[in-house]
């Protein structure tokens, strides 16, 4: 029965940080191209910094992971990577609002934002992966989809702020948007160490230890990649595809895409731990792969709340599910190497979309789909050929 415990307190201060990091990254995305705009640099320079950002996270993520599973085992906690993390990306976003309120955009104050910016961006990989490692301590077993399920909702909550209520976050300005979005943070993470509990992990096998298999590894990394590059696809694809359907509000249809996501995320964490994890990412796939086929033959308004309903509620498997996955292919201490591999992947894709995708005008719905497709296929051979992580290799 410990096998499938579930510390729902811990989960859901878990979820409040996991909820904080997506909103400060939705604003951070907003005001992005607005504020280097407004300094003078120019588009090609906002790819360039995006870019940057992205290849950094590549190396940071699985880096800090690994560096808090070693505190983990010497300190017995991954805190101080997620303390420091956190303040120093609260800062680093608060200096910024100073910067963008106070300041005109010359001389040496012009240069600084671009460097503040992408500061934080570094900032926000020293405590991610560590962080959201600690669900590994928090759920075991069959119980992790089902405690992701509430990371999922918290995570749809905030990423429907994007496309809900930009209008209302923008007319905040940066300084009040970024100030809140830091203290947001810098609560979630104060309620998350106040209730942490360093549960005892269940019992592993003798041998199962430091040395994750380097296969698994490369999975993980590449179910990351190809879940992220083609989410990204289908949420700049679906957009322009709405756009030729008459009088459909387009950003309440791609909410719902995130109201979907939030209201099946639970039931979709009870499927997958009766279906089990892998066979419930696959389904979710199965589905995206297929919604992003009729996706491009919507003409009218009830078929376009209909594909967004079916993505959302197909993500809802996914993103439960890869988490877990990503857990459950490293031994349990070095769950931080894991996830941070997960999130490697996915700032790849990143990368890859900003360098090949970002003037989505230039390419036709139907090759990108294809590519998002292709992207999705590759995730779900990875996981359908993974298997549960083996003793090491002395």
């Amino acid at each position: 029965m410990q096998q499938q415990r579930i510390l729902w307190v811990q989960v859901f201060a878990l979820a409040l940080v996991q909820g904080a990091i997506v909103l400060m990254w939705v604003i951070y995305n907003l005001y992005l191209g607005k504020l280097l705009g407004e300094f003078g640099f120019t588009s090609v320079f906002v790819t360039g910094i995006l870019l940057l950002e992205n290849g950094l996270a590549m190396l940071m993520e699985p880096l800090m992971g690994n560096y808090s599973d070693r505190a983990q085992r010497w300190l017995g906690s991954r805190f101080p990577f997620i303390a420091a993390g956190v303040i120093l990306a609260s800062g680093l976003l608060m200096a910024t609002a100073v910067l963008v309120t106070f300041s005109q955009p010359e001389g040496i104050f012009r240069w600084l934002l671009p460097i503040l910016l992408v500061a934080w961006a570094i900032s926000m990989t020293l405590f991610r992966s560590p962080a959201l490692s600690l669900l590994s301590r928090y759920a075991f077993g069959s119980g992790l989809p089902q405690a992701a399920s509430v990371l999922t909702v918290m995570g749809a909550i905030a990423g429907a702020m994007g496309p809900l209520a930009n209008k209302y976050i923008l007319e905040l300005g940066p300084g009040i948007a970024f100030s809140l979005a830091s203290l947001i943070l810098l609560g979630a993470a104060a309620i998350l160490r106040s209730v942490n509990s360093e549960v005892k992990m269940p019992h592993q096998p003798s041998g199962v230890g430091a040395r994750p298999s380097i296969r698994n590894l490369a999975l993980v990394f590449t179910v990351g990649w190809g879940t992220s590059l083609g989410f990204r696809l289908l949420m700049t694809t679906f957009p322009k595809i709405l756009k030729t359907i008459p009088d459909l509000n387009v950003g309440l249809t791609m909410g719902m895409i995130f109201i979907a996501l939030g209201i099946t995320a639970i039931p979709a964490g009870t499927v997958a731990r009766k279906l089990g994890n892998r066979q419930a990412i696959l389904l979710g796939l199965v589905g995206l792969a297929l919604t992003l086929v009729v996706m491009n033959w919507v003409g009218q308004t009830w078929a376009a709340l209909g594909v967004a309903i079916a993505i959302g509620t197909c993500l809802s498997l996914v993103n439960n599910g890869t988490l877990p996955f990503a857990l459950s292919m490293v031994p349990a201490q070095k769950a931080g190497l894991g996830t941070g591999m997960f999130f490697s992947g996915g700032a790849l894709s990143a990368s890859l979309f900003g360098a090949f995708f970002k003037q989505p005008d230039a390419l036709s719905p139907l090759v990108m789909t294809t590519v998002a497709i292709v992207s999705f296929v590759v995730a779900m051979i990875a996981i359908a050929s993974s298997n549960k992580p083996s003793l090491p290799s002395t």
